[in-house]
């Protein structure tokens, strides 16, 4: 196959386990990451998995001589594009930043592809474009909206995206959303290691049962669920990579402009989460129930049966899963 695509911010969390997963399909990656939430040395571990490295350039998507470098120096041949700031809460106070770096260096990139004739992309998107739902299982058609920058920003280039694939063609764009990833890659040598506070709850799950930190807050217990904590889809963080891969197979064949959710189809309230990561991994998990937080809602979980027909991909990692391959991670 040896096609060359170009994975941005590869060595963070669902970025690095989407190498892996390119990498065993037999291409060729390159990984361009400035390295503000991640570390180096995930690009040694995807090593440790795969046998060779990808190859790995250090700078940011907001730098344009250098975008376009690289597109001049390498065959690459698709765009996976993961490269974003995403802590919600940090959007809010730090609008500017996220706005700069989401959507600024997202049309940087989108002219740099443009001028090297590299017109396929795969955008990681997000649930959060779909705001508070009216109802449960989402599907792609849903309206969309936001509660928070971080948000805002997703729906931006989502909409940025599809007025370039009306405007010009050849342009092949996949957007995906994701529901909710966690877990880490079975051999235990990559998962997610927030820098600074996490913004998931698996890490704090694990972080609050390894002693850590001495408590897990669960943000409210009076949601109208059928145990009070809110219900959300989490996906394995190895499911969710290897629907990169569809998608990008997809784009081989279609050109297209592909939106779909990515997730299990099922919701799982936070409490059953700490239920099943203690039963699974033999451990407690102290925790306390607080306030619930401004702009959090109560259930959001997938239709994901278009996914499941167009890329002919499923989920199929359980629960139990998720939570040992965390707890493998938190533990090495």
């Amino acid at each position: 196959m040896n096609k060359t695509i170009l994975v941005t911010g590869g060595t963070g969390f669902i970025g690095s386990h989407t190498c892996v997963s390119l990498m065993n399909a037999g291409y060729a990656v390159i990984v361009l990451d400035n390295l503000c939430n991640s570390e180096i040395s995930v690009i040694e571990q995807i090593g440790r998995i795969c046998g060779p490295r990808p190859l790995f350039i250090e700078g940011d998507i907001r730098d344009a001589g250098l975008l376009d470098q690289l597109f001049s120096d390498h065959p690459v041949s698709a765009v996976l594009h993961f490269a974003g700031l995403k802590a919600v809460g940090e959007s809010v106070g730090k609008p500017l930043a996220y706005y700069e770096n989401n959507v600024g260096g997202t049309i940087n990139l989108l002219k740099s592809m443009q001028k090297a004739d590299v017109k396929t992309m795969v955008f990681s998107s997000s649930a959060t474009v779909y705001g508070d739902p009216a109802s449960v299982p989402i599907t792609e058609d849903f309206p969309r909206s936001f509660t928070n920058p971080y948000g805002a920003s997703k729906l931006m280039i989502e909409d940025i995206l599809a007025d370039l694939q009306q405007s010009e063609p050849g342009w092949k764009i996949a957007r995906l959303r994701y529901f909710n990833p966690v877990g880490a890659h079975h051999s235990g040598y990559i998962g997610e290691s927030p820098k600074g506070t996490p913004n998931n709850l698996m890490p704090f799950i694990a972080q609050a049962a390894a002693g850590l930190r001495n408590e897990l807050s669960v943000f409210g217990d009076d949601y109208d669920t059928p145990d009070g904590t809110g219900i959300r889809d989490y996906i394995h963080v190895v499911d969710l990579a290897n629907g990169h891969v569809a998608a990008l197979k997809y784009l081989d064949q279609n050109q297209s402009l592909l939106t779909v959710n990515l997730g299990t189809g099922k919701g799982v309230s936070v409490l059953e989460m700490i239920k099943a990561f203690e039963s699974t991994n033999g451990c407690k998990v102290p925790y306390r129930i607080t306030a619930r937080r401004p702009g959090d809602i109560a259930e959001c979980w997938a239709d994901t049966s278009l996914a499941n027909e167009l890329l002919e991909w499923h989920a199929t990692h359980t629960l139990e899963d998720m939570c040992k391959d965390s707890w493998r991670w938190q533990t090495k």
